[in-house]
């Protein structure tokens, strides 16, 4: 049976550390509700952008979120069609990672079929390859790994998921298991096109599966796009070694990079929410608060902006009165987020 090679290195247990800390802090923060289909909506667009655009699709952050906001664009028919479709492996995955089900060759084949529909024959959509495939490198164009023959791939993809769901597999921090199912998809490169879409949606799948969707606010996506070298590198710091027995194959350096990568995300949406949330200490007094749109868009301006006053809201919402408004900074006020400085017409309001 598959069992994955690997070491418990510092850099993991920081990187694990630093993951568990910031998960603690966005599930527990006061205005997260507040905020939530915010970032769900921003982490979408950011799997999806960055998702296709690591495998070389053309359109900007900007073209892509207009594209799944059902807007009209000008492009490529193909990078239009890329991205249209991991927007639906997204959607999947949100909706598939709620269940506790045991991800397995059908959830794999699904995922893969909703990334390439329409992008590669009919009779290659949603089904393992019956070719031999070499991976080139990303700069040289040189073959730098050579995935398992065709007649190999049913049976690698079996024996991973059975440890995946195995009792040894799930002993394992929930981390770890998605980090070793996003390489070995990789490394076994099941299909003909969409390999690394498909691998990394089932690392996504795999940590919701396990508790771990942080509110659905992140995407692993970005980071591996910004350093698309140091990617291919750490899946190629394994690949590389020179066995054919996959348990013999060491994952620690990947792993290292994978928990380094979601670390960073993580962290990144903690300081986000962290920012927003003022005073953590306020949920212990006044319980989650809610805040509606014109109210979310004050706490906003002040985040970018430091203090607002009359003139100010005004600009911002023209057609808005002010007593609508001072309304909306008194309920700030009494949830302790924002604070009035000042009594007369030229006060200002500021974080609190």
């Amino acid at each position: 049976m598959f069992n994955p090679k690997f070491t418990i290195t510092n850099q993991i247990l920081t990187n694990v550390s630093k993951i568990e800390a910031a998960r603690e802090i966005i599930e527990n923060s006061p205005l997260v509700p507040a905020w939530e289909q915010k970032f769900r909506e921003e982490a979408i667009v950011r799997a999806v952008h960055y998702g296709t655009h690591i495998e070389g699709n053309d359109l900007t952050f900007e073209e892509a979120k207009d594209l799944i906001e059902g807007k009209e664009i000008t492009a490529r028919n193909r990078d239009i069609q890329e991205v249209l479709n991991y927007q639906r492996v997204v959607e999947f995955i949100n909706k598939e990672g709620k269940s506790r089900d045991q991800i397995d060759q059908e959830t794999l084949l699904q995922v893969h079929k909703l990334t390439v529909d329409k992008l590669v024959p009919e009779e290659q959509v949603g089904r393992y390859r019956t070719v031999k495939v070499v991976i080139r490198g990303v700069e040289t164009g040189q073959v730098t790994f050579t995935p398992p023959e065709a007649s190999e791939v049913a049976g690698q993809i079996e024996n991973l998921l059975g440890w995946l769901n195995s009792d040894s597999g799930k002993v394992n921090s929930p981390i770890l298991k998605a980090g070793v199912l996003l390489y070995e998809v990789v490394r076994i490169h099941p299909f003909t096109e969409g390999n690394g879409r498909t691998a990394r949606a089932l690392a996504t799948l795999s940590l919701f599966k396990d508790g771990y969707d942080v509110k659905r606010f992140f995407s692993l996506e970005e980071y591996y796009d910004q350093d698309i070298s140091g990617y291919y590198k750490a899946l190629q710091s394994a690949s590389n070694q020179l066995t054919t027995d996959e348990s013999e194959r060491d994952l620690t350096s990947w792993l290292e990079y994978f928990t380094e990568g979601l670390a960073v995300e993580i962290t990144r949406i903690k300081d986000k929410v962290k920012k927003l949330s003022v005073d953590l200490r306020v949920k212990g007094r006044q319980g989650q608060i809610v805040l509606n749109e014109r109210q979310i868009k004050i706490v906003e301006y002040l985040d970018k902006n430091i203090q607002i006053n009359n003139a100010a809201w005004r600009e911002l919402f023209p057609m808005i009165s002010d007593d609508t408004i001072l309304r909306d900074l008194k309920v700030l006020m009494q949830n302790k987020i924002i604070k009035k400085r000042g009594s007369t017409k030229a006060a200002v309001y500021v974080l609190k």
